[in-house]
């Protein structure tokens, strides 16, 4: 049997790649029977002829999984916000960094359209720039358009299964023509009347770039909380979770309890004050979630 991973998925076929080349394969029935549907990203042992339908007969364990883009095994996630034309969204970015971190993938952050960018907007950017380099995360200024500071980001790539998400109207696509331009990837103007993209994505693909893998996935504007509960929303939270040992209780959810470290750290200007209030509305949102 031969060894590959998925690189796309599209109308019951998969399409399993490895160093021999790209097979067009099918799922063996008994999947259907297990509930088990083979997912982008996949590594998967197949048996096929070369230019003949083959059939994927095992699945290997996935280390992560997403339901929205359907991809598996992650490494890390590029996650675009556009400067302006969606304008930034500190709020916004942490709802994708939570979960991110829920899956345990590695964020990196790309703020695209600079070239829309006035100069009070880039020092605002900067300054998160700041706070997020602080707690851990890459942050990277680019422009899609014109090409500015796209040379920093395909030495991250080798090696790696990446996803590139992020709401639509970004410039996802723009971005990864861009890191590649013989993909020619179809890209859409932002829409005047509804303030967001179209969605030009349609399905989901591994696309090889920089020794490395590339997903092009839907955007979308919302994201629930699936992966994660309250209890565990502060582990997601970096600068949160380095200090969960100094709390005064175990379990302390960073409220109301006295002897909190993590409320130490707000006092005193160590922890964004945006990103607790964030905690907090995360916090009663996915508790309300719950109850119904």
């Amino acid at each position: 049997m031969e060894e590959g991973i998925i690189v796309k998925a599209l109308s019951g076929f998969y399409y399993v790649e490895n160093e021999k080349g790209v097979y067009q394969c099918r799922g063996r029935g008994l999947f259907r029977k297990q509930k088990i549907k083979p997912l982008v990203g996949d590594k998967v042992r197949f048996e096929a002829e070369q230019k003949e339908e083959g059939y994927i007969y095992e699945i290997a364990e996935r280390h992560n999984e997403l339901n929205r883009p359907p991809v598996a095994n992650i490494d890390q996630a590029f996650v675009v916000f556009s400067a302006e034309e969606p304008a930034f969204s500190a709020l916004l970015l942490d709802r994708f960094l939570v979960h991110m971190e829920a899956l345990d993938i590695k964020a990196v952050i790309v703020v695209n359209k600079m070239d829309l960018a006035d100069e009070k907007r880039k020092q605002e950017l900067f300054s998160f720039q700041q706070d997020y380099e602080k707690i851990g995360y890459q942050f990277y200024f680019v422009s899609g358009k014109n090409g500015n500071g796209i040379e920093e980001l395909p030495p991250l790539l080798g090696g790696a299964v990446s996803i590139v998400a992020g709401q639509s109207g970004v410039g996802k696509s723009t971005l990864l023509n861009s890191l590649d331009p013989a993909l020619k990837l179809e890209t859409a103007e932002i829409s005047s009347h509804l303030g967001r993209g179209k969605h030009t994505t349609r399905h989901v693909e591994l696309l090889p770039m920089h020794n490395g893998w590339v997903a092009d996935t839907p955007g979308f504007s919302s994201l629930e909380f699936q992966f994660v509960d309250e209890e565990d929303l502060d582990v997601c939270f970096p600068e949160m979770k380095e200090r969960l040992p100094n709390c005064k209780f175990r379990g302390c959810t960073h409220r109301r309890e006295p002897g909190c470290a993590v409320k130490d750290a707000l006092e005193n200007g160590d922890i964004p004050s945006y990103r607790y209030e964030h905690y907090i509305l995360f916090y009663k949102e996915i508790s309300e979630q719950r109850r119904y």
